[in-house]
């Protein structure tokens, strides 16, 4: 049977982003100075005997969003829905500012609407799975970050003296 990873599980949010790194775990341990099998122990999910240090798990994730990864910060999400706890993306103001307040507007009810979207798929049948419940998870930081865009801009705004 094929294990299925979650996106809301903090190991395996690690694992499957480790994996994404642009030439693999190989070069993502070379990046982090590490052997690649000392590092596939410690990311695999059902290996017990090792485990990242914060301080690894800081690196891998600054690796890969630094290379690119979209889901970088997945494995962050991940830890703070454990603790009933969320976040979002604090957006630099210069990239704040590229494009106009409506824009930011659109993306926010987008985002809202994919959460209950989400949600309302998942109730449909009265039970919400694991890789359900997953999937509304990360609408939610998504959305968080779009609220998070648009505090930007209106801070903003405010700050240039644009009210």
């Amino acid at each position: 049977m094929t294990r299925r990873y979650l996106d809301m599980n903090q190991h395996d949010a690690l694992y499957t982003v480790a994996r994404k790194y642009p030439g693999g775990v190989d070069a993502l341990a070379k990046e982090l100075d590490i052997s690649p099998n000392v590092l596939r122990n410690k990311l695999a999910p059902t290996i017990f005997s090792h485990y990242p240090s914060f301080e690894e798990v800081s690196r891998i994730v600054e690796c890969c969003h630094n290379a690119g990864l979209p889901d970088a910060h997945l494995p962050l999400h991940a830890l703070l829905v454990r603790h009933g706890m969320a976040a979002f993306v604090v957006p630099q103001p210069n990239l704040a500012q590229q494009d106009d307040l409506s824009q930011t507007v659109c993306r926010v009810m987008s985002e809202v609407g994919a959460v209950a979207e989400a949600v309302s798929d998942a109730l449909r049948d009265g039970v919400v799975t694991a890789v359900e419940a997953d999937l509304i998870e990360r609408e939610f930081h998504a959305a968080l970050s779009a609220l998070g865009a648009w505090r930007a801009r209106l801070r903003g705004q405010d700050e240039a003296g644009l009210h």
